[in-house]
């Protein structure tokens, strides 16, 4: 087995349809969730606050930069993720085809690699 993260990227738009009908939306999620558990892939899911509540710590001159939110560019907002533990790329992408989410929502799957694949210091 191999996980799999599930990285949700909704834009302004998506993010207010989503909200016009919370109720919903969150229905359907806890579903999604319920299943996932059920099937035993599910190892964890959280979803992000208002993007204006956060910062970016910028590392890109000599000094560390802190930015309050919201940001400039926001046209694929990170709001959330599932972290599943499935047999391949394929079967997350199976898993991702069946998230709710409203139109305009981009889910990117990266692999999250074992301990074993990650250079060790000294090595």
């Amino acid at each position: 087995m191999a996980k799999y993260l599930l990285i949700m990227r909704g834009t302004d738009e998506s993010n207010a349809a989503m909200m016009a009908d919370i109720d919903e939306m969150m229905a359907t999620t806890r579903s999604f969730i319920e299943e996932a558990v059920k099937a035993g892939v599910l190892l964890a899911a959280e979803g992000l606050d208002d993007p204006a509540q956060g910062v970016v710590v910028d590392f890109s001159g000599e000094v560390p930069v802190v930015t309050d939110g919201p940001y400039g560019e926001t046209k694929e907002l990170f709001g959330g993720f599932f972290l599943l533990d499935v047999a391949s790329k394929a079967e997350a992408v199976e898993w991702a085809r069946r998230v709710p989410v409203a139109r305009g929502t981009k889910i990117e799957i990266r692999r999250v690699p074992g301990s074993d694949e990650v250079p060790q210091a000294g090595a």
